[in-house]
């Protein structure tokens, strides 16, 4: 008896994008089925292009969750991050463009008017658990259809993983037939452990301080060593001025305790092995602001 053919493989690059707080890097950490992309409240979290490489029998995605577009800021940091954004978007092959239900307003509508009109483009639809009755949602549908022919238009829950699946099926038609894979099939992102510490480190930061802390703090991971199984990690939390860093520290140095414990966590639980973690806050004032000192911090 002849076997059944193997379907045909298809590999590409599908670019995430939306206006901030719709959960893009929550739904690509859905995807990929483990946290390659740090979340929180604070809109524009994200600062690296990051690949969530998700691989089945007959496709792989590379998905992109990009930096937003830096409006609010200004500054030579936020150049750094807008070119990052434009050489990550030349070579896509279809769109994810995520936005909330029941809300779609002009900063949806400008994100939407920047994508090229011979790119297909796959809309999901987030956080549909949040709403209450789902007869509310089929007029919403019906008007974002008249807004752009799209390839196709998915209401998900990245919270739940509700529909998760189908958006994958809407979006492996658009993928390129291809030979190979392009990455190793148990791959899950393109970034190092060492990046990743530092992202986890941050987005720990951004939920504690919420408002608080200017928008240009970052993190540095000054050493990362493996001790047998043991990852040892030194990380510095950059600053601009002494009092963002007595901030940061916190009474009796509670709040910077928090942070390393709660990162700490994260990294065991996605490294899957224990982790010593060593965080101090520095103080450098004219980082953002120097494109040498912005490179060095890995923005370039």
């Amino acid at each position: 008896m002849s076997e059944a053919p193997r379907p045909e493989l298809r590999v590409g690059t599908v670019a995430v994008v939306g206006r901030p707080n719709v959960g893009k890097s929550t739904l690509l950490n859905r995807l990929v089925g483990q946290k390659v992309s740090i979340t929180s409240r604070r809109p524009q979290t994200t600062r690296h292009p990051i690949l969530g490489i998700v691989t089945r029998d007959d496709a792989q995605f590379v998905f992109v969750d990009t930096p937003g577009f830096q409006k609010t800021h200004g500054g030579p940091l936020n150049r750094a991050l807008n070119r990052s954004v434009t050489d990550t978007l030349r070579d896509i092959d279809v769109f994810l463009f995520v936005i909330e239900a029941l809300r779609f307003g002009p900063d949806d509508a400008r994100v939407l008017s920047l994508l090229p009109a011979e790119q297909p483009v796959v809309v999901a639809v987030n956080k549909v658990d949040r709403v209450d009755r789902r007869e509310r949602l089929l007029p919403f549908l019906a008007d974002l259809s008249t807004r752009r022919d799209f390839a196709a238009i998915v209401p998900v829950s990245a919270q739940k993983g509700t529909q998760c699946d189908d958006l994958e099926r809407a979006l492996r038609p658009w993928l390129p037939p291809a030979d190979a894979l392009r990455y190793d099939a148990d791959q899950v992102t393109d970034r190092s452990e060492r990046f990743l510490a530092a992202e986890f480190v941050r987005e720990k930061l951004f939920r504690t301080m919420g408002d608080e802390l200017p928008y240009e703090a970052a993190v540095v991971i000054e050493q990362f060593e493996m001790e047998g199984e043991l990852r040892r990690i030194h990380a510095a939390i950059v600053v601009g001025r002494d009092s963002h860093k007595a901030m940061v520290i916190g009474a009796g140095g509670e709040r910077l305790k928090q942070i390393a414990t709660d990162a700490r966590i994260d990294m065991e639980r996605e490294f899957q092995g224990r982790v010593w973690l060593e965080l101090w806050v520095k103080v450098d004032e004219h980082w953002a602001r120097d494109p040498r000192r912005i490179a060095a911090y890995g923005f370039a």
